[in-house]
């Protein structure tokens, strides 16, 4: 009688009853479960209008999407956002500083009740759970985790009074506690590396119509044992790695986050060694520069300016003037005007080959045989660098010596879909939304519709039912007795 039934319907592989391998108690969990006449459930039940948010937060851009809840395990429909927006952060965070994101949140959330999407109103998000309103969300971040919350590495503004520049922060644990307008919805809020957010929107890719192979027959080098790499370059460069129990497949990847994008850029000419001195002093370090400073967009306008410096006979002051007035979209003007012999053709040229040496040094650490995928946003602007096989990219990719054989057994795709860490936030915020929901001790409308399935399949008489329990009863006074003797 001390079963939980509601753990049971919504949770049964976690629930510690429900992983016993004594036969016996297994035996007596689902008699007590089909076989009852009239199970006693007293279910809590969740608000009516239950969401999850996903976010992938980058350097650049904030994108956001709004998601019913899966009505069960099959479904697939829940998936297609019933609301979803970008917002560019310079703006914002130029003109609200530290509250910049919480700012992006209400934005959105007014967009979204303004529009055909919903029939709710301001007053029901800034009730939140009085209201029957609750949200759980997810953002992937594009910066280290600590303590769920994200200290983003590209964005940073002033404080007024100040003379340096502060770092910007998205904190899960006060958007979880906000009660500011209509982020009052929101009633957990957990906080993931931007690229956690990748690799588990990497398990949700079509390969063969968002994806293009690097190598031939990448599809079919895939082993589903294998690790997976992801190396991204957007803003900044981001990796993660994700690895699967070879003694238990079916828990599926898991994916853990590096900040591999800030090892030491490696150059690998005697110009990229003049552009490795020129990085050290622009950014004033004695001994090293991270590659993320080579190979991003932020990267790509470090090589112009480089080449600018050192060519200025070469400077097309037209195409030279838009980069300086640009702010952060210097990368985007240097790759659209990579003209033919163009000091930008060649910026291009030397940061997606250090793209290339990179991704080939995660693949010699991790042997990622279940597939290295090259995503983030400038991939797909960057795809005739990268794609051929005698292009900048993949020419460096291979050049790894005596190993480079080893890269032969490594599936590698180009992703063309930039919504990947997007995908994977939506993953994450499904997860914790039914984590909220078994700490709240909440139900939501799917969990009742279990409920009376069980009370359907409960037509046996109750001596029937007297029978089922008298012979459990007796196989374990035997086996009691077994124990005993022994």
């Amino acid at each position: 009688e001390s079963f939980n039934l509601r753990s049971f319907i919504l949770f049964d592989r976690a629930h510690p009853l429900f992983r016993t391998q004594n036969p016996l108690v297994r035996t007596l969990i689902h008699v007590d479960l089909r076989y009852k006449k009239d199970p006693v459930v007293k279910i809590k039940m969740a608000p009516k209008n239950l969401f999850i948010l996903a976010g992938d937060i980058g350097g650049t851009n904030s994108r956001l999407a709004l998601h019913n809840l899966p009505a069960g395990e099959d479904d697939e429909s829940y998936k297609t956002p019933l609301f979803t927006k970008t917002y560019g952060n310079e703006s914002y965070v130029i003109n609200h500083g530290a509250e910049a994101f919480h700012v992006i949140l209400n934005t959105f959330f007014g967009e979204f009740i303004s529009s055909d999407a919903t029939e709710l109103t301001n007053a029901q998000f800034e009730q939140g759970r009085k209201n029957d309103v609750a949200i759980v969300a997810c953002f992937a971040c594009a910066g280290p985790i600590s303590h769920n919350a994200c200290t983003f590495t590209n964005i940073e503004f002033k404080k007024e009074g100040y003379s340096g520049a502060d770092k910007f922060v998205i904190d899960g644990n006060i958007i979880t506690d906000s009660a500011c307008g209509l982020m009052n919805a929101i009633v957990h809020c957990k906080v993931v590396n931007d690229f956690v957010g990748q690799g588990y929107g990497s398990l949700d890719l079509d390969v063969s119509k968002e994806a293009v192979s690097l190598v031939p027959d990448s599809d079919k080098l895939v082993d589903t044992l294998g690790p997976k790499v992801c190396v991204g370059a957007g803003t900044g460069l981001g990796q993660c790695f994700l690895t699967r129990s070879n003694r238990d497949p079916s828990l599926g990847y898991e994916c853990f986050p590096s900040e591999g994008g800030h090892v030491e850029y490696a150059p690998r000419s005697d110009v990229e060694i003049e552009l490795l001195q020129y990085l050290k002093k622009k950014f004033s370090q004695n001994h090293r520069v991270s590659v993320e400073r080579v190979v991003s967009g932020k990267g790509l306008a470090n090589v112009y300016e480089f080449l600018a410096q050192k060519f200025p006979d070469r400077v097309d002051k037209k195409v030279h003037d838009e980069f300086l007035t640009a702010g952060d979209m210097q990368g985007k003007v240097v790759n659209v005007n990579a003209k033919e012999g163009s000091l930008c053709e060649q910026a291009v040229h030397i940061s997606a080959a250090a793209y290339g040496s990179e991704c080939g040094s995660a693949a010699l650490k991790f042997i990622p045989t279940g597939g290295l995928y090259v995503t983030g946003g400038l991939t797909p602007k960057l795809l005739k660098y990268i794609q051929p096989s005698d292009s900048p990219f993949m020419k460096a990719y291979h050049d790894k010596g005596r190993v480079t054989p080893l890269l032969d057994s490594v599936p590698i795709f180009a992703v063309l879909s930039e919504d990947l860490g997007l995908r994977g936030a939506r993953v994450c915020a499904t997860a914790e939304m039914n984590l909220w929901l078994a700490k709240q001790g909440l139900s939501s409308s799917a969990a009742e519709k279990s409920v009376e399935k069980v009370k359907e399949k409960s037509a046996w008489t109750n001596p029937l039912m007297a029978f089922l329990h008298v012979a459990a009863a007796v196989g374990v006074v035997a086996l009691i007795g077994t124990q005993r003797k022994k």
